[in-house]
């Protein structure tokens, strides 16, 4: 079972994990990504392309499925407006065993962070506002899946 959402509203995990592991799996792994507060940050925006967003985490969590033997995989990303704290990403997997779990997991953050059509704008409590750049880190860490 793959799900996949999109959505300006509050991710709510515990209803997230509930749906996702009622199937009853032997290893689930998770990654939960928060609006980080450091700097003076305020607030931070996700813009995207609607269909595009959500067909390139649809393409992304079919290539780990395909991947690993997974039995469940569940991929929420918020978009619009986020306080230092919020949930910006949940990536759930499941699969018999811990190392399918766990591979699928890191494979989504990695290639999340370079594949999909996401705009991330911050705005900081002294008045700046800037556009968040590629890092060179991160291509890094979704290379190595190639």
């Amino acid at each position: 079972m793959i799900r996949v959402s999109v959505q300006s509203a509050a991710i709510d995990i515990a209803a997230e994990f509930d749906l996702h592991d009622a199937g009853g799996h032997g290893a689930s792994a998770s990654f939960i990504g928060r609006v980080r507060g450091d700097d003076g940050l305020a607030e931070l925006f996700l813009e995207h392309h609607p269909q595009m967003t959500e067909a390139g985490l649809a393409a992304l969590a079919h290539a780990a499925s395909d991947r690993w033997k997974l039995s469940a995989l569940t991929l929420v990303h918020r978009v619009g407006t986020m306080a230092p704290g919020e949930t910006i990403v949940l990536v759930l997997t499941s699969s018999a065993h811990r190392a399918e779990a766990l591979s699928a997991v890191e494979y989504l953050i990695d290639r999340l962070k370079t594949d999909v059509m996401l705009w991330k704008r911050e705005s900081f409590a002294d008045g700046r506002v800037a556009w968040v750049e590629e890092r060179g880190s991160d291509l890094r860490r979704a290379e190595r899946w190639d």
